[in-house]
């Protein structure tokens, strides 16, 4: 299955940044963040897409009363602001780095269209990206509409699973190795991080799971 919450099937980075391609390389540069920095704001124009070549991304937007929305949490390989290639002239989304050294490849729209209309497999796999990001966050905002908080938090460990887990040889757990903490997963599941550390302690005193800051253990039903 793949994941609702993030693209970790291919690394779009290796595929996609202007540096493979020999006529861009050496106008390309790399932009650097620290954390709390922001790529772009709502209402900014719309003329880059980016790349992750390292650290963390939020997507979100503030609501009428100021509340922050999260809509994802990228990490290395993913692309982001990728509506200007469809033609959106404003954001209606913020981009900021969550990491303390993040590092952006951004590239120009006009570049984009350059490399989809040169490259069939390139433009491929950009629309096979922008299709799936559609489709994961209809999802995610079903989940967050219909569900309760502990049922949004084992589909989403469910699908963390699917994507970075593995299963132990020794007993038949399932461990996930993940780069997000608590306070990322919190967001992206619409709770906060004190009630999210209630549940996984719940599910802990269950023998559902165990958990530290780098990796979480799903434990196997024994019959």
């Amino acid at each position: 299955m793949n994941s609702v919450w993030f693209f970790e099937d291919v690394n779009l980075f290796k595929v996609l940044c202007p540096h493979k391609f020999k006529a861009y390389k050496s106008d390309h540069d790399f932009d650097a963040y620290n954390k709390e920095d922001y790529i772009y704001f709502e209402e900014d124009h719309a003329n880059k897409v980016y790349l992750i070549e390292k650290g963390k991304v939020k997507i979100g937007y503030y609501t009428e009363s100021g509340n922050e929305v999260i809509k994802a949490i990228l990490t290395r390989g993913q692309l982001f602001g990728e509506k200007a290639i469809l033609g959106e002239e404003k954001r209606n989304e913020f981009a900021q780095s969550i990491d303390n050294s993040t590092s952006i490849c951004p590239i120009g729209v006009t570049t984009m269209h350059d490399l989809m209309r040169d490259n069939q497999t390139f433009s491929f796999k950009v629309y096979k990206f922008i299709g799936l990001k559609f489709k994961k966050l209809e999802r995610r905002l079903q989940l967050l509409l219909f569900k309760d908080t502990k049922t949004r938090l084992m589909e989403f460990l469910q699908e963390l699973c699917d994507d970075y887990g593995y299963e132990c040889p020794k007993n038949g757990d399932h461990v996930i190795k993940h780069p997000y903490t608590q306070k990322d997963i919190a967001s992206l599941i619409g709770t906060s991080r004190p009630t999210l550390n209630i549940l996984l302690n719940e599910l802990k005193e269950e023998n559902i799971l165990n958990f530290n800051r780098k990796e979480i253990r799903i434990i196997k039903k024994t019959a």
